[in-house]
């Protein structure tokens, strides 16, 4: 929705903080404000997708206690009504804004009320104080830091406050932080300590259309982003399901290097299925190597597999926006909680499966959900992300493996999921060779030939006595091909302090002896679909 910088403490030139927010301006091209408080400074750049009369930021809450907040608060109306009671006039009809009111009725702890994604800051003049929040997930990204004059800096991105900050981090998901209490965990789910569950079919199917239909919420157009895979695909039939009788339009987009790319095939099957307003998008090789320094800016990451993936999305969205769709629905988190990567068919037993799950859930933040917020909001897009939702998430996660674990011949990957679906022939959410099509990793399917190419470009651009350097030059999480030595390299140019490579957790995966994060590294990716689906009732 927008990039947010505070800069709280001792005080500092305005225009010296508007220059670093402004270093976000792709966050929010819509309009941007900054307010000087007894407390510290606030920015706000602003992508407007609820209120866009009356929602600029910083907001005021009743009294001297002011806002900036990135993401979207779901259940907002429901807060005022019902929490709340109304006893707050509001000044805005933005969402955000009962942020700063739970603050004044509840004091620094009342994350848990929330259900959306942000991250927040909230300062109080009165008490000479302030609150800042991460949303349990991390689906919108935070970053802190104190400068060598002792201010605390928080900033969605990392480049507008890397080189003033002495030493920096990632705010972690699912905290706030007061100077008062220091940093809180507020988000404790039953699924890290309950036992697994069983759950009905119609239960699970029920509890990822609620999380749909709450996305939904937007003063905007928007779409979908569709891949033709499992995830995207559910989404985009619900969200057309939703839309049903409403007369509204349903835009689906796709990317791929060409019209044979293996994920615009299978979207084209799924957009005549549902009826959107398809568009394909393609890109070539070389203007994805061109844009690989860029998008390392943007993504403030060097993993492998974030630029891998970050580079179709970043055309993708690009394109969106010239079409002035400025919100999408994607289907990340999916494969966390289900265990669909290919290489969960690799797990020794239902308890390490399990764990893994779990793991790759807590470590989100760190790669497909960095992805899709940075990738997208590099455009001024804004995505949302059904599957993580707080709800849904609490059911699916804590799922008996037995109902998850895929096993070579006997279940494939997400079964539990193409079940919860698989239910009505007359009136399908999906066509069979959608829903029980074998996992394909995004920057797979928008053609083997992409990463391909990335790596032997890679292999050229360094040679060997370059990369014979990449223990001392990068003593910390030290590349172990040329392509990662290439990408930290790329990387370094633009964030040289230890600090930025320390926020970096390269996406690696499990119990597989070729640890190139690609999913056709693992050798399922050649088994037969009708021999699996078959085992399963497909």
């Amino acid at each position: 929705m927008c990039g947010i910088l505070a800069i709280l403490g001792k005080p500092i030139d305005p225009e010296r903080a508007r220059a670093h927010s402004a270093r976000m301006r792709h966050r929010g091209p819509d309009e941007r404000d900054l307010r000087t408080t007894s407390v510290g400074v606030l920015c706000h750049e602003r992508l407007s997708i609820i209120d866009l009369r009356t929602g600029k930021q910083p907001i005021q809450g009743t009294g001297n206690t002011w806002l900036v907040h990135n993401g979207e608060i779901y259940n907002h109306r429901n807060l005022h009504t019902h929490l709340l009671g109304n006893r707050y006039t509001c000044r805005t009809t933005s969402d955000s804004e009962v942020i700063v009111h739970l603050y004044e009725e509840f004091g620094a702890d009342f994350c848990n009320h929330l259900d959306g994604m942000f991250a927040f800051v909230v300062v109080d003049e009165d008490k000479n104080t302030f609150v800042a929040g991460r949303d349990p997930m991390g689906k919108k990204p935070l970053y802190w830091g104190k400068d060598a004059e002792g201010r605390t800096w928080f900033s969605s991105e990392m480049k507008a406050l890397a080189d003033a900050c002495i030493e920096f981090e990632a705010f972690p998901p699912g905290h706030f932080y007061t100077p008062e209490l220091g940093l809180q965990l507020f988000y404790k789910p039953d699924w890290e300590s309950l036992p697994a569950i069983d759950m009905d079919a119609d239960g699970l199917r029920t509890s990822l259309e609620a999380a749909v239909e709450k996305r939904l919420m937007s003063d905007v157009p928007f779409g979908v982003l569709l891949s033709g895979g499992l995830d995207s695909s559910l989404i985009s039939s619900i969200v057309a399901r939703k839309l049903r009788g409403t007369g509204q339009e349903l835009h689906s987009f796709s990317i791929g290097l060409n019209a044979e790319a293996p994920d615009l095939k299978y979207a084209r099957i799924v957009a005549e299925h549902i009826g959107s307003t398809h568009h394909e998008v393609y890109f070539s090789v070389e203007e994805g190597i061109e844009m690989m320094r860029k998008l390392v800016w943007h993504l403030e990451s060097y993993d492998v597999t974030t630029l891998r993936a970050s580079t179709p999305m970043y055309f993708l969205t690009r394109y969106i926006r010239e079409t002035g769709i400025k919100m999408v629905l994607s289907g990340e988190g999916a494969d966390e909680i289900f265990g669909g990567y290919l290489y969960f068919f690799n797990a020794p037993d239902e308890q390490a499966f399990q764990e893994e799950t779990k793991r790759r859930v807590r470590l989100l933040h760190t790669a497909d959900v960095l992805r899709a917020d940075k990738s997208t909001m590099a455009n001024g897009i804004e995505v949302r992300v059904p599957m993580l939702d707080k709800a849904f998430l609490e059911k699916s996660i804590q799922l008996h493996p037995s109902l998850k674990r895929p096993v070579k011949g006997v279940q494939m990957e997400k079964a539990v999921l193409r079940k919860a679906f698989d239910v009505d022939k007359n009136d399908p959410y999906l066509p069979d060779v959608i829903l029980w099509r074998q996992k394909e990793q995004f920057s797979d399917g928008v053609g083997y030939n992409w990463i391909d190419s990335m790596k032997a470009f890679c292999e050229n651009a360094v040679s060997d006595a370059e990369f014979e350097t990449a223990g001392e030059r990068f003593p910390f999480n030290t590349p172990a091909t040329k392509e990662a030595f290439y990408i930290r390299t790329l990387f370094h140019e633009h964030f040289p302090q230890e600090s930025a490579a320390r926020t970096v957790l390269p996406w690696i995966p499990m119990w597989q002896a070729n640890a190139d994060p690609s999913g056709r590294a693992n050798a399922v990716h050649e088994e037969s679909l009708e021999k699996v689906s078959e085992k399963v009732g497909g």
